[in-house]
């Protein structure tokens, strides 16, 4: 058996498709489809069967993907068992994924306690869009996703949210933009040019809910995926912006910034995701203690 190809299988199972995995694989769907027809040519058998566009395991399929949990599995085992040199300290190897929504401040707070663990830790770090790190988690290339969101029931992949803890939403503003505020937050807000988090975030569907509900129709100036971009622009004096309250004083420093208010009703929850239902991982396990006793409740 050729055990790329079988990877290749695993891959596109975990993944729920031939063309995700091989966005996941850096391959095109073509090559990854014709080294999954020589598995199954040499297992006499069809893996996936066409269901519309759509493709899904035949009976055969399924019981070569439980095989092959196992196989990757004993491979990573191994991998970690003799990996590391005679008479070396074991390094441990941890693989994160970091959602491009989370700051990075924040996921530096959750990551510390890994690094604090008796074991030498080598961390690995990628940042992305969510629902592509949650495919490389479903292939064993992540041990961990830390997200502002938690997986949901929709998506094929076998994990488990761990919720790490949540923190309220402050409000800043240049010094130049603070003195041309009238009223008391959060009526100051009203026609304020405001800078605003992209559309496509749960926290920004959140935040236009609080505005409708405070009657706020503040002046949207610009919308920002990235938050270090969004905050360069508030530090510039262009517009109001919300972060979360447990970043103030590095906001406020970093930025030039003051605080003009708080809503701790406008929450933000962070999750650490794994494939693991009950942790075993030494450096999640760190993690999810750390998070657990101390975490972001600010503000």
């Amino acid at each position: 058996m050729n055990y790329k190809h079988l990877h290749y299988f695993w891959a596109a199972a975990k993944a729920g498709g031939i063309v995700r995995a091989g966005e996941q694989l850096h391959i095109t769907p073509q090559t990854l489809s014709a080294q999954i027809k020589l598995l199954e040519e040499s297992l006499g058998c069809q893996l996936f069967r066409k269901t519309g566009r759509n493709v899904e395991l035949t009976t055969e399929g399924r019981t070569a993907l439980v095989y092959a949990d196992q196989i990757f599995a004993l491979g990573a085992e191994l991998e970690a068992a003799v990996g590391s040199k005679r008479g070396e300290a074991r390094t441990l190897n941890f693989r994160v994924g970091i959602a491009d929504a989370v700051p990075k401040a924040i996921a530096y707070r959750l990551l510390e306690p890994a690094l604090g663990i008796e074991e030498q830790v080598h961390l690995i770090c990628h940042e992305g869009h969510f629902r592509d790190l949650l495919g490389q988690l479903s292939v064993h290339r992540l041990d961990l996703v830390i997200a502002n969101e938690p997986m949901g029931r929709q998506t094929s992949v076998k994990a488990f949210n761990h919720p790490l803890g949540t923190t309220g939403m402050a409000f800043f503003a240049a010094p130049v933009l603070r003195r041309e505020l009238q009223g008391s937050f959060p009526a100051c807000l009203d026609g304020m040019p405001m800078l605003m988090q992209g559309s496509a975030s749960a926290m920004r569907q959140r935040l236009d809910v609080w505005l409708a509900e405070q009657s706020l129709r503040p002046q949207l100036i610009g919308e920002f995926d990235d938050a270090a971009l969004l905050k360069a622009f508030g530090g510039e004096g262009r517009g109001v912006f919300m972060s979360p309250a447990v970043l103030e004083d590095e906001t406020c420093s970093q930025y030039g910034v003051e605080v003009i208010g708080r809503a701790p009703e406008l929450e933000e929850e962070f999750f650490a995701i794994s494939v693991e239902r009950r942790i075993t991982h030494p450096c999640v396990a760190a993690i999810t203690r750390a998070a657990r006793g101390h975490f972001l409740r600010g503000g």
